[in-house]
């Protein structure tokens, strides 16, 4: 027998109270960030999770989520017994930070705030939304990493016990 899942609209009243996060911490903004630029140029999707009432704190990675470069699938059986899922994060390489007829489905059933990343995964490179697909604020608690105003810093190699090794040659494209 085939389950029924009417698609449904939240009432707007739904987004208002204290359990509706207003802002993010910078920690798990720019580990969403960093994980959405490991997986490029696939797509990457984890689960946001709120343990202070109104603030996400977490990133979480779950079990078995697959991606490519035009999807992520999340396997939320896998999800914990928890309470304090806040909604989802993923990333659009394409760099578009609107959301899809498929991105507003999944929204509309988990949580209440959602994040599409897109490249260059920037400090800016990011929106969210509410249950419903709407752009909402979310403010951004916490100062960047020191001596990087912009964001967590990349990783550059460096010589070791060579002091005027000359620079590594960039790496070609794989497109």
């Amino acid at each position: 027998m085939p389950f029924f899942r009417p698609t449904r609209r939240r009432p707007p009243s739904s987004d208002t109270g204290s359990s509706t996060p207003t802002a993010i911490t910078r920690r798990c903004l720019d580990s969403a960030l960093a994980c959405a630029r490991s997986a490029y140029p696939n797509e990457f999707g984890g689960i946001l999770r709120a343990d202070e009432p109104g603030r996400i704190t977490d990133l979480l990675l779950l079990p078995g989520t697959t991606a490519g470069r035009r999807h992520a699938n999340f396997q939320l059986r896998m999800l914990p017994v928890d309470l304090g899922v806040a909604g989802t994060v993923h990333s659009h390489p394409s760099g578009a930070l609107h959301a899809s007829e498929a991105d507003i489905t999944l929204f509309r059933h988990w949580g209440r705030r959602h994040i599409i990343l897109g490249a260059p995964f920037g400090p800016g490179a990011w929106r969210a939304y509410d249950g419903n697909g709407r752009e909402v604020h979310l403010d951004v608690i916490g100062r960047p990493e020191p001596g990087s105003p912009a964001g967590p810093r990349l990783y550059e190699p460096r010589p070791l016990d060579r002091r005027e090794a000359a620079p590594l040659p960039a790496l070609p494209d794989d497109e």
